[in-house]
């Protein structure tokens, strides 16, 4: 077994993993995952300001399954790892050194650490002697109390705020922890609340192929283990027992770790919304009441012969486990309001908590726009007020999700004024693309925020497309109807605000309010006789009326409300009336 001195507790975690400082000359770190079912590496650009991002410049999976490996000693005999999956896996390490080398990772930057299989291996000394011999590299253990904190902080790190269940479910065991980031302290806390259960989806796989006895026997143990780590956090957390009660929203759940990760691409594979936009797991949010939907998952995993986008065939063959124990957390947990995937684990985690307070709290949404764009935080603030200046003070849409409501404000202003020399159907359908392919693993970028992004854009060039764009266009239209009615109404409107100040204010202004000089709006809501309407009034000086035309600008908005057969808006009219000042 690992020596004490390989080990990694809570209370010695923060000296044995590296730490950032800004004022470091790199900002590279490498991190090894040897997890149950592979060992994963990646290395990672912390750079300020940018930080916050985890922004993953390599990344590579060896499929390697070091607890098959350790299970196939003799049910008998001391659970150890063959020598030669000791080698392949020293000889693994040693091409992962060989390229944080390459790519300029300081040697006091790379961590390696290692789970569940790990702790179990009588011979556990041999392979970290061997790591250590052909790569250099030490290897961490980590206790399940660290590994749950990782899996957590790795799944949290996908989000600017959460406040919920988290869940990871790797090949040896399944954690379960409850987290509020708003909460001081609260990254030890779920690691001290956490529990860990010996049901990963390799070894649970296992035991329900065993026979009807060690099925029925493995199930029950998961089910008292389900039970008995949510009555210790709702004992922990009064809020979560609060949350769970009857006549309350319900819980938030975070899930991490492959096992649920391919549950996840099932229930994309079956979502309403088909085809389904956006590609990547993670930030990937259902309801509850579809998350339970086990049965009929594992009926399109047995019956569904072709291949499924995001699983592998080991992730089909154990699909039978993770549907297990989906099945049992929903008998313990049934009040469960939403269920959101993530892509981060306990590498994401590491890499987080290398981060201090200050660093890890930033909006990292609000890190897309630098560096590298012209306008000042001041020039993009006062164009954000001049377009939320065009909606009526009656109404308040700070709870409707819109480019300003999910912080995508300066990266939407960054773009109004991009492109310009190309078409604009082309840019319509680059933008509608770019939204949900840009920046696949940036924190914050729900598909929610990417689908409103990109209708937002698509409507400030006119919303101008192909046959094959539009199937991608009302798929991105009913994913932001189902969080919102109101969210393609405002999306359709804040673009056309945003084409009538590109056409009057063609380049981006340098100065902070020198759009008020040429442009302001004013907007009431009004009752219309078969509809509510926005009665808008564009205010255009002088000069910037001179070659416009003004019926042209007052065209914009024609579409905008107007969707007799589209169930994916609300019917509200838009009057507009253009006046020189």
């Amino acid at each position: 077994m690992a020596s004490v001195t390989d080990l990694i507790t809570l209370e010695n975690f923060k000296a044995k993993m590296p730490r950032w400082k800004a004022d470091l000359p790199n900002h590279l770190y490498a991190v090894v995952d040897m997890g149950s079912n592979g060992i994963r590496f990646s290395i990672s650009d912390l750079s300020p300001p940018q930080a916050r991002l985890l922004r993953c410049v390599y990344r590579e999976r060896a499929g390697i399954s070091l607890f098959d490996a350790l299970n196939s000693s003799p049910s008998s005999g001391p659970l150890k790892f063959p020598p030669e999956i000791i080698t392949q896996v020293s000889h693994t390490l040693a091409r992962f050194k060989s390229i944080a080398d390459a790519y300029g990772v300081l040697p006091e930057h790379i961590s390696v650490f290692a789970t569940e299989a790990m702790r179990k291996a009588e011979n556990a000394a041999s392979m970290l002697d061997a790591i250590r011999s052909f790569s250099g590299l030490g290897v961490h253990v980590l206790v399940p109390e660290v590994e749950t904190l990782f899996g957590a902080m790795g799944a949290r790190s996908g989000f600017a705020d959460v406040k919920g269940l988290f869940l990871d479910l790797g090949g040896g065991s399944v954690q379960m922890t409850y987290m509020d980031s708003a909460v001081d302290g609260y990254e030890v806390t779920a690691a001290q609340s956490g529990e860990s259960m010996p049901f990963g989806a390799a070894r649970l796989i296992k035991l329900l192929d065993s026979g009807e006895a060690a099925a029925a026997t493995a199930k029950s143990d998961l089910l008292a283990g389900m039970r008995s780590a949510f009555a210790k956090l709702q004992q922990k957390f009064p809020s979560l027992k609060t949350s769970e009660s009857s006549g309350n929203d319900g819980i938030d759940v975070y899930l991490c770790g492959g096992g649920f990760r391919g549950y996840g691409n099932m229930l994309m594979h079956n979502d309403p919304i088909q085809p389904y936009p956006i590609p990547g797991i993670g930030a990937y949010t259902v309801t509850g009441s579809f998350f339970r939907q086990t049965k009929k998952m594992l009926n399109v995993n047995k019956e569904h012969g072709e291949k499924i986008f995001g699983m592998s065939k080991r992730r089909r063959q154990q699909f039978p486990a993770i549907a297990t124990v989906v099945q049992s957390f929903t008998d313990v947990v049934p009040n469960v309001r939403t269920v959101t995937f993530c892509s981060g684990g306990n590498r994401e985690g590491a890499l987080l908590l290398k981060l201090p307070k200050e660093v890890m709290d930033t909006q990292p949404l609000t890190l897309l726009h630098q560096p590298g764009d012209k306008s000042s935080d001041i020039v993009i603030q006062s164009v954000i007020d001049t377009i939320l200046s065009s909606v009526p003070t009656e109404f308040d849409p700070s709870k409707i999700s819109t480019i300003f409501t999910l912080g995508l404000g300066p990266l939407f202003i960054g773009k109004i004024w991009g492109r310009s020399g190309e078409a604009s159907d082309a840019n319509s359908a680059y933008e509608l693309h770019q939204a949900i392919t840009r920046d696949p693993s940036v924190p914050g970028f729900t598909h929610l925020a990417r689908a409103v992004l990109g209708l937002t854009l698509c409507a400030r060039w006119g919303s101008t497309l192909g046959p094959i764009d539009k199937h991608l266009y009302n798929s991105l239209r009913g994913l932001a109807f189902e969080d919102s009615p109101e969210a393609n109404f405002w999306a359709d409107y804040f673009g056309a605000v945003a084409s009538v100040i590109a056409t009057v204010c063609p380049a981006e202004p340098k100065r902070p309010y020198a759009l008020e000089e040429v442009i302001k709006f004013t907007a009431k809501l009004t009752d219309g006789k078969k509809r509510p309407r926005i009665e808008l009034t564009i205010s255009l000086s002088a000069d910037a009326a001179k070659g416009l035309d003004v019926e042209d600008l007052a065209s914009t908005f024609q579409s905008v409300g107007k969707y007799k057969k589209d169930a994916t808006t609300v019917d509200r009219k838009v009057e507009v009336a253009v006046v020189l000042r």
